[in-house]
């Protein structure tokens, strides 16, 4: 691991204000992925992941969803972000979040928005 990656962590794991300030507050001109040394696109996946498991409102996902999009991701890849993260997060949230994501890449799944997670036989 290189001599910044592992002080960065180590101040992170300490909870050292600066650092937790850093890395939750978007510089003017530079973003959290450059600073990490992620990809657009690899970036805006993890988000979209991110979202998922907090079970995020709608326009949260689009906006992941599209971003990803324009940072070049695949439709394959935006839904392989939801089966791989299905593991960690459980059902509840990938039925919750699979209808949504489907509306951010302009698929129909037929359920309802007031079915999203609710549906009882």
């Amino acid at each position: 691991m290189g001599g910044q990656t592992e002080d960065l962590l180590r101040r992170l794991a300490y909870n050292e204000e600066s650092s937790a300030r850093a890395v939750l507050t978007l510089a003017p001109g530079r973003s959290n992925s450059e600073v990490a040394g992620l990809t657009p696109k690899l970036t805006a996946l993890v988000r979209l992941a991110a979202l998922i498991a907090l079970d995020a409102p709608t326009p949260s996902l689009c906006w992941a969803a599209e971003q990803a999009a324009c940072a070049g991701a695949s439709v394959g890849e935006i839904v392989g972000v939801l089966v791989t993260v299905a593991p960690e997060v459980g059902l509840s949230r990938v039925v919750s979040a699979a209808p949504r994501v489907a509306l951010a890449i302009g698929y129909e799944t037929g359920v309802e928005p007031d079915d999203w997670g609710l549906r009882r036989e």
